[in-house]
């Protein structure tokens, strides 16, 4: 068992929440997020890089937060290869929600299988309740596709295809296997059982 006990996560994203909670309650662990302290903070997310916005939210998050306990924020988003990583840290302001997909598909409508490739990268910001920062980064590799596809999933999920699905097509249990927020918090999870 970690000697954290509790952690608050700097977001009110269900699917975000569920994500942690999965990861993190096997080490007894609990995911709190800002609205279970009734906390309203939501920072300029101002930096060039997604670690940079993460460790924005997570500093604004400990500083608002009445007692000392870990925070965790994290910054995401597709990063397209042949649009120079775009929309990349700009991913969840690239368009309104709901026509985020057409808007990339439009994009990408002639561009050649092969130079399709894509990545959703990831970075965390911990601070521990100490105020001690760490920042842990994950990475999932894959290609965008031709079509929405998969009812599960938010985001780009339903046009970024990993092996032979899209994100969207996948259970909560495959796609945490995989994810790149998946693969971030589980370099904490390491960090954490490792910091006993």
């Amino acid at each position: 068992m970690s000697r954290i006990k509790k952690l608050v996560m700097a977001t009110n994203n269900k699917n975000k929440l569920r994500e942690a909670r999965e990861i993190f309650s096997p080490i007894g662990i609990e995911v709190l997020s800002q609205k279970d302290l009734n906390i309203e903070c939501d920072p300029e997310e101002n930096g060039k890089t997604f670690a940079e916005n993460a460790k924005i939210k997570a500093e604004a998050l400990y500083s608002a937060i009445p007692e000392n306990i870990a925070v965790i924020a994290d910054d995401s988003g597709l990063c397209v290869d042949i649009l120079n990583g775009r929309p990349g840290v700009y991913s969840a302001r690239y368009a309104p929600d709901g026509q985020k997909c057409s808007k990339l598909l439009d994009e990408m409508k002639d561009i050649p299988d092969d130079k399709r490739t894509a990545y959703f990268e990831c970075c965390i910001a911990f601070i521990d309740e100490n105020g001690e920062y760490k920042s842990f980064s994950g990475k999932c590799m894959g290609k965008i596709g031709y079509e929405e596809k998969g009812t599960n999933g938010f985001g780009y999920d339903p046009i970024f295809v990993y092996g032979d699905k899209t994100l969207a097509e996948m259970s909560a249990e495959e796609k945490n296997n995989i994810s790149h927020r998946g693969n971030a918090l589980k370099e904490l999870y390491k960090y954490l059982k490792e910091s006993e």
